[in-house]
Parts: structure tokens; sequence; C-alpha cells
């Protein structure tokens, strides 16, 4: 391959990483972080910042810190950082160290104490309204606090007796004195603390003044020297200050951390905002951060999702610089390629109605041979126990089917997979109508892989013997939301196009035995049907299988 072929096949951010690698000061190596706040569940969108932060660091060699942004006590929790530690480990990924920008409050003080002995800070007493409504426009300069030009020593003071306590929280604030007339919003004296009388999980009462996101994040990254700072797109009008910021604290023969952004992923049928999945959660629409239908790396996880799918799916959207729309059938696709490959194939009824052979001895019980994976020729195979009464889909049979149902109705045959065929001879109904009990005979010669097993009928079924079979619930969830994109609609509020359907229990589920000894975090595919997991509630006595994904794949037909 040549050196413009090579170019042309990396992307923008390799490209960059690539000609820094040759400057000396980068010793060949990069060092990347992934920087949460701790305040929710991550989703699928916190995935790709994973994937590309540890994937950047692994393909040159480097290493990647875990860090967790904890500047706002008020929001944040235990739970929530162990669970984004779980789905880093379940999503394949390692991090070198994990910090916490509170590592570093005593330093980021230092620090705006510099800022203000320079003359680039000041203590401002007005309201976050008052200095907001200040800012004015990008197209109009906005207004000086009546307090910017107070003396160092009167801010200094000031800050000293804001970090010790004395004054209520929104009573003052910590600023940064830049350029009231900047058409850059950020820029415009930028808060760097404010008072919070709250406990800290890591420091405890220790502070009650509290570092913004702006102040803290880009002074971690140089403090951990981090070389790449890749974030979202979001962060692209964050980044004069970012540097600003930098300008400050800037030593010699260090490395400048270098913030550079991707266009963060948006998903269709579903919303990506941490604050409105917190509604979700708070007003019981799901049943939790991990419900199925939920866009958390958790809730893909507990919906039978592997991290290679998701890994994959990154991958294939690729790294783009302007924000766009994914559709959720891309990632459905991939989740059924990769279940394809490994997920055993096993005989589940989830709408049950009992068939009758009516020739088939009343004491006998067959084991038939089935493959776990025809995909996989190692997969082996297992036993599975036919008997005279059995149960097989409701769907799958019709009093009056009509000419190209090629399932059950009377008269008519079909193979019951990998055992004999049957033919409907009559059927019954129980007081509301409904078909209760199917009555067949079978033809002994027609045994799979017998001499006369080749005649041929137009459907196979599957089904699971009533003496053995196992009990359980399927659930099976559809989308969250009817509207692909429900958070873009102006004056509309997106719970509006929640979906009442999202989820089906089918409390009949019949199985059969082998899936007793199912296992957490392996899918099954219910043959016919589609993908399914055990679910984290399920127990021996009340078995739960999640539906992963359908068997049908409308994404790939319809490109």
């Amino acid at each position: 391959m040549d050196s413009a072929t090579e170019t042309k096949s990396l992307n923008f951010l390799e490209q960059i990483i690539e000609e820094d690698l040759q400057k000396p000061e980068y010793n060949n190596t990069i060092l990347t972080r992934f920087p949460p706040e701790p305040n929710g569940y991550l989703h699928i969108g916190h995935a790709k910042s994973i994937c590309l932060n540890f994937g950047l660091a692994a393909k040159y060699h480097g290493k990647t810190n875990l860090r967790f942004d904890d500047t706002n006590p008020s929001r944040e929790e235990d739970e929530y950082v162990e669970s984004i530690k779980e789905d880093i480990k379940w999503l394949g990924f390692h991090w070198d160290h994990e910090c916490y920008a509170s590592d570093y409050f005593d330093q980021l003080y230092e620090w705006a104490e510099k800022l203000i002995i320079d003359g680039k800070a000041y203590v401002d007493d007005q309201s976050a309204e008052t200095i907001s409504e200040q800012r004015c426009n990008p197209t109009v300069a906005g207004i000086e606090s009546p307090f910017r030009n107070r003396s160092v020593q009167e801010n200094l003071d000031l800050f000293r007796r804001m970090k010790a306590g004395e004054f209520k929280e929104g009573e003052k604030v910590l600023r940064a004195k830049i350029d009231m007339t900047s058409p850059n919003m950020h820029m415009r004296d930028p808060i760097m603390y404010r008072i919070m009388h709250i406990s800290h999980n890591r420091t405890g009462n220790k502070w009650c003044i509290y570092p913004m996101y702006d102040w803290a994040h880009g002074q971690s990254d140089y403090l951990e020297q981090i070389t790449h700072s890749i974030c979202t797109l979001e962060f692209e009008v964050h980044r004069p200050l970012y540097e600003w910021f930098l300008d400050q604290v800037y030593s010699e023969g260090t490395i400048r951390t270098k913030q550079r952004e991707f266009a963060r992923l948006n998903l269709s049928y579903t919303v990506m905002s941490k604050r409105k999945l917190l509604e979700l959660v708070n007003e019981k629409y799901v049943d939790g951060w991990d419900d199925p239908r939920m866009p958390t790396i958790s809730g893909f996880r507990r919906r039978g999702y592997t991290p290679e799918s998701i890994r994959q799916f990154q991958e294939k959207i690729g790294v783009a610089k302007r924000d766009n729309v994914i559709e959720i059938e891309l990632l459905e696709y991939l989740i059924r390629e990769d279940l394809n490959k490994k997920a055993p194939r096993v005989m589940a009824v989830i709408d049950p109605v009992k068939l009758v052979i009516d020739n088939y001895p009343e004491d006998k019980t067959e084991m038939f041979s089935v493959e776990n994976n025809p995909e996989d020729p190692e997969a082996g195979h297992r036993e599975v126990p036919f008997t005279r009464e059995l149960y097989i889909e409701r769907d799958d049979f019709m009093e009056e089917p009509p000419s190209k149902f090629f399932r059950l109705g009377p008269d008519r045959e079909v193979r019951l997979k990998s055992a004999y065929i049957v033919k409907c001879v009559s059927y019954e109904k129980d007081d509301d109508g409904n078909i209760s009990v199917i009555h067949c005979v079978y033809d002994p010669e027609t045994r799979s892989g017998a001499p006369m097993s080749n005649k041929k009928v137009k459907g196979t079924l599957h089904w699971v013997s009533t003496k053995h079979a196992v009990d359980a619930e399927a659930r099976i969830y559809d989308r969250l939301f009817s509207d692909p994109d429900p958070a873009g609609h102006k004056d509309v509020d997106y719970r509006r196009f929640i979906n009442p359907n999202s989820i089906t229990i089918m409390p009949n589920c019949k199985l059969e035995p082998s899936l007793l000894k199912a296992q957490m975090g392996i899918g099954y595919q219910f043959q016919r049907i589609g993908y399914f997991c055990l679910d984290k509630y399920s127990t021996p006595d009340k078995m739960i299988f999640n539906k992963t994904v359908g068997l049908k794949d409308t994404w790939a037909k319809q490109r």
C-alpha cells in the first residue's frame, strides 16, 4: 500500500495522531482518557467514545485512563461509578489508571488562586441568572459585571472565605476574566467555581466549593499528561476556553494536551440524553437503567447483545466530523450476525397449543439428535425427547388456512423438526371458541434420517414434549419509542412518543429440558422465533427469557 492510499484509509483522528507521533515531545506514544460523569449509566453513545479512546490508544501502543468527572456531588453516586467500570470491562477494555477529578481539587484550587493573583479571575456576587443575562448573545457584546474590577486582595480574601464556607450557595462564584465581547459565549467570563454545601462521596466535607467542568476537565487532562483529549462535537465551541485555561498553567517540557472532537452517536427510535433517561427511570416508564428497552450499555447487555456486536457497530459507523442519526436496524443486523455464529439452537414454544399424535404409543419416548448450531460444526449435538403429546405454536395452526399458509391445518401435513411428518385429522375448542387440542396422525416411515424421510412437505414446525416441557416466561421487546426521532420535535415532549406496546409478556412459554441449564450471558436461538437470553431476575422456579432480536433481517434486505 502506498503512503497516499494508507493516509486516505485513516480517519481524521488517526491522521492527527500519526502526525503528532512524529514529534519528539510525544516520545512515540499516546495517552487517551475516557472521562464520564458518574451521574447515570452509560449509553450506546458512550460506547462509541469508549471504543474510540481505548481503540486509538491500543492501535498506537498507548494507554487509556478512566477518569471520573466527579465535580458535582449533588448528582453523583457510587452506584454509577461501579456500573461504568462494569460496562467498560464488559466491552472488553482495560484502563491504565483509575482517576478522579476530585484527586486534583487541591491543585485546581491553587491554580485558581494564581489566576486571581495574575488578575485573570474575580469573585462575582451576582446570581447565575443575572450572569447569564449579562452574557447577551453572540452578536451583542456582553455586559461586564460590576464586580469585575475588584482588587486582587479582595478577590483572594473572598475566594478563601468561599472555601472556608462563609457564604451560602449561589451567593458568590469565581469567574475567569477573559473577554465579554467574544463571539464565543464560553469566553465571556465563564464561571470556574460555585458554592455547594454538599458532602462529596470521596472528599467528604473538605470542600464546599466545586470546580465547573470547563475548569476541571482540561486541567485534569494536563495533570495526567493526556496527549489527545477526544471529545464529542458539542465540545468544539469549548475548545478556545480549554486552550485559554491551559495557557495559564502550562509549563515548558510537558505535554500540552490536544483536544479534538468527533460526531456523537445518535440512534434512531431512542433518546440519548442522560436527563431524559433518568426521567424514564424515575417516572417508571422502564424498570431501571438496565431495562432491556433502554439504550444503556447495561440495557443492551441484559437484552442479550454481545460486546462483539457493540464494538462491530462502532467500527461500522466510523468516525465522522458531523452529527448524524444511525439506524437501529444496523445494530440489530450486527447482533443477529454475531448470534447466528455462536448461539445454540433450541426448541421453545412461546404461545403453546397442545398437539396429540393419536396413533403414537402413549408411553413411548424417543430421543432425537439435534444439531446445537449448524453454523458451527464443532458445536455438537444434543438429545431432545419426543412423545405422543407435544406443544406447538398457536400461530402454526389455522382452521381455514389460505393457499400460501404452509403450516398446519385440517387435512394438511407438516414435518415436526428432526422428527416425523404428521397430518391433522381433527381439532377441539374450549368454551371460548379457542383451539385447545389438535389431533394428528404420524407416518413412522418419515422419521428424520430414515430412508423414507425424504418425503416432501412444505412446512416444518418446532415443538416441545408436554411431558418434558420446562415452564418459562418470555418477554418480547419492541422499540421504546414509536417515532424515529422522539426528541427532535419542537415543542413536543419526547414522552408523547413512548410505545405502549414496547413489551409483551408471554407467561406460558414451554421450553425443551436442556434449557434448565441455560446460563446468563449466553444467547439462544429459539428456532423459528428469534434470539433470547436468560434474564437476571430468572430463578430455577421461574425462568425468564428476554428476546434480543428476531430472525428476520430487514436491514440487510433494504440495502
